[in-house]
């Protein structure tokens, strides 16, 4: 079972403050989406995330849908995340690593999901570390360097 976790760590060409405005604002989180399932903010969505902020997204899984989050973890230029309504969570921290680069990692950590054992044996663990990848490809090349 592990610690219920899935994690992949890229080197961006861009400062943490940079990057942590792009993450900041949902309205940009379908531009680095690298599932496929992101489709836009909704327009309650405040234009910059802060703890216990709540944003809500329309997303395309199949068949559309929209979901709703909170913010559960937020320091400045160093680490987001948020809460979807089934309990599990999307995090982001972001590393210095010098020269104006950063060490970015992205987790889907569902060990706080209310139904972990359905998500596993619905692929779920799988199929997002592979959109983790893209999304982290993604976000590379908006900032070439």
């Amino acid at each position: 079972m592990g610690t219920r976790q899935v994690s992949r760590t890229a080197l961006v060409s861009a400062a943490p403050e940079q990057i942590f405005d792009l993450l900041a604002d949902p309205a940009n989180h379908a531009l680095i989406d690298g599932s496929g399932t992101v489709r836009s903010s909704r327009d309650d969505a405040p234009g910059r995330l802060s703890l216990g902020a709540k944003f809500g997204m329309d997303m395309k899984l199949g068949a559309p849908y929209r979901i709703s989050n909170t913010v559960v973890e937020f320091e400045e230029n160093r680490l987001i995340a948020w809460r979807h309504l089934m309990g599990h969570r999307w995090r982001w921290l972001l590393e210095p690593a010098g020269a104006g680069k950063t060490t970015v990692t992205e987790t889907f950590d569902y060990s706080t999901a209310r139904s972990p054992l359905a998500l596993e044996l619905t692929g779920f663990p799988k199929r997002n570390a592979e959109g983790i990848e893209k999304t982290l490809a993604r976000l590379t090349k908006m900032f070439p360097g």
